[in-house]
């Protein structure tokens, strides 16, 4: 029996839309691993309790690696397909070592899941142990004394571990923090602080700075012109304006493909209300969602014409490329070629070997 099923509508969409559109190989540079059993009570020692998103709890309660390598084989057929990993927002020392041992398995590169408190020696450790090409790391594990709409990206990201990164050459891959999302000031000056500061440093820039409604994004792009190598993921990101924003001013070369697996296995269409998303969900799909303002429930009937999140993601991608004019060459830039580089440049400057896809 098959992982989740795949519709007529999906099948429509796959190939009509993409399949035909998109290149055949495809690296997802945003994803996550982890099995429920191995939460061993680190995160709730160690976090900080700082309030997250609740509605993407509802599609998974875990991802193991041949759920993940079944995902792509049902939604992307035909295409080769392989994921920047790290565990999830509950990361625990054992899925931490869950992601080490299935990136030997599969062949995808992997990122540590760190946190605020280890020391330098400590990550420089854990990194090379676990074949590890950089950091991840959430706004959650800032400590608790921090106002949410206060944290800043050093909080749990901190100099010293930066410090271990740039001499690597590692991969930093930052979901900013903040309720004004990209376009606060704090955040992309801190950003180009980082730039500055630590130049080594692969660092990504996860979900367009999660700026999912066109007021997220203010005059943030113009302020990080001064970062020409930064990288952008627009993991889990649907909105047209701001891909379309992001590869007109960081372009197709500083852009990546990215679904936050298992996140994007989600059947949903989003849309954009007073400022905020809302993911559109067939009714009794996911459970009770009438507490979370990000979700809406819609009849059967509608749901009839809902597909994948990720396939609503590199539908908005496609009418960027559209209204910019780009081209095929471009698509394999963001789809593969950006992330492979910054893969095999990770590889090569921390273990003295390149990146085989």
């Amino acid at each position: 029996m098959a992982l989740f099923p795949v519709t007529d509508y999906d099948k429509f969409i796959w190939d009509t839309e993409l399949k035909d559109w998109l290149p055949d190989n495809i690296i997802d540079v945003h994803t996550h691993v982890w099995l429920k059993e191995l939460k061993d009570g680190y995160n709730k020692e160690k976090a900080g309790g700082h309030f997250t998103v609740s509605w993407p709890s509802l599609v998974a309660a875990d991802n193991s690696i041949e759920d993940l390598e079944e995902t792509y084989e049902l939604m992307f057929p035909g295409k080769k397909v392989k994921a920047l990993m790290f565990t999830s927002g509950g990361a625990s020392v054992a899925n931490n070592h869950y992601v080490s041992e299935s990136s030997v398995k599969s062949g995808y590169p992997a990122l540590y899941y760190s946190h605020p408190t280890e020391s330098a020696a400590d990550i420089r450790r854990k990194v090379i142990a676990g074949g590890f090409l950089g950091l991840k790391c959430y706004l959650s594990f800032s400590p608790k004394y921090i106002p949410d709409d206060e944290i800043r990206i050093l909080d749990f990201f901190p100099p010293h571990q930066l410090d271990v990164m740039n001499e690597m050459g590692g991969i930093v891959m930052c979901h900013i923090p903040r309720s004004t999302r990209l376009k606060d000031p704090m955040n992309y000056e801190q950003i180009a602080y980082i730039k500055e500061n630590w130049p080594n440093i692969r660092f990504i820039v996860a979900h367009i700075g999660r700026a999912y409604t066109k007021g997220d994004i203010g005059d943030a792009f113009t302020r990080l012109d001064q970062c020409p190598d930064l990288m952008y993921d627009f993991c889990a990101n649907c909105c047209e304006y701001a891909i379309t924003e992001l590869l007109k001013h960081a372009g197709p070369k500083h852009s990546m493909f990215g679904t936050d697996m298992p996140i994007l296995r989600m059947r949903t269409r989003r849309i954009e209300e007073n400022g905020t998303y809302i993911n559109l969900v067939e009714k009794g799909l996911y459970g009770d969602v009438s507490k979370d303002s990000h979700m809406r429930e819609v009849s059967r009937e509608e749901a009839e014409k809902i597909t994948f999140f990720a396939y609503e993601e590199l539908l908005a991608l496609k009418r960027s490329f559209q209204t910019l004019g780009l081209t095929k060459e471009d698509l394999e830039d963001v789809m593969f070629n950006n992330a492979f580089n910054l893969i095999d440049g990770a590889s090569k400057d921390i273990y003295g070997k390149p990146f085989v896809f």
